[in-house]
């Protein structure tokens, strides 16, 4: 038995694990981050997105015209609060748009989308706003749709015993009414840290396996020692 454990020294030796492979280093890079690090991007990332979206996009104007309902002497104010409303639904129907769209000097389609009529509950007034990139134009088209419907309120006076007054007519606007740069940066900022802390959430927390230490191996055993335990 001897000569043969001479012959092949390496017979019951223990041969040395092979040493686990890593995976890619990147991902441990990553998590080796500090956690502020995700907030601090998606706040970076949404404020340059968002003040670029401010920058590119074309402004919006807004300009609004009021009419009033005024009560003929066989009504009252009441009724002329209910026509208001009723009006104010009018407004934006083809039939009034159709005869505005030539003192605006746009399509029925354009006015159709671009201009917008409310009222109060408490007061018999109608306010058109139109929004549009131009601010002249803006003006024009609330004029033009609030002109229109007096007129149509003028036909009907004498059975609603209520006529449509314009109480002021809507000026050129100075400043856009759409968000500039700053604003949507500031809100593109405030999505981008929520979308980092959501981020930081769910992130894959470390092991012990991911700390980048070396794992301790066990020595092989020698030859001798396996002769000497035979």
């Amino acid at each position: 038995m001897t000569e043969n454990l001479t012959a092949n020294p390496t017979h019951g030796a223990h041969r040395a694990p092979t040493p686990p492979r890593h995976g890619p280093a990147a991902p441990f890079r990553l998590r080796g981050l500090p956690p502020w690090s995700l907030l601090a991007t998606g706040v970076v990332a949404g404020g340059l997105l968002g003040g670029g979206y401010g920058v590119v996009k074309t402004p919006t104007y807004t300009a609004t015209s009021y009419v009033v309902a005024v009560p003929t002497e066989r009504s009252d104010p009441a009724a002329a609060l209910g026509f208001a409303q009723a009006y104010s639904r009018v407004a934006t129907q083809l039939a009034v748009l159709g005869d505005a769209q030539v003192r605006a000097g746009v399509p029925a389609d354009t006015l159709r989308s671009s201009v917008r009529s409310a009222t109060s509950p408490d007061a018999p007034m109608v306010a058109i706003t139109a929004t549009s990139a131009r601010p002249g134009l803006a003006a024009d088209m609330a004029n033009a749709v609030a002109r229109a419907l007096t007129r149509h309120a003028a036909h009907s006076a004498d059975s609603t015993h209520v006529e449509l007054k314009q109480f002021a007519r809507a000026t050129r606007p100075a400043e856009p009414s759409s968000a500039s740069p700053t604003v949507t940066g500031l809100v593109g900022a405030s999505a981008g840290g929520l979308l980092g802390g959501l981020a930081l959430l769910v992130r894959p927390r470390r092991t012990p396996d991911e700390t980048g230490r070396a794992v301790a191996l066990p020595a092989p055993a020698r030859a001798a020692d396996a002769r000497g335990a035979l």
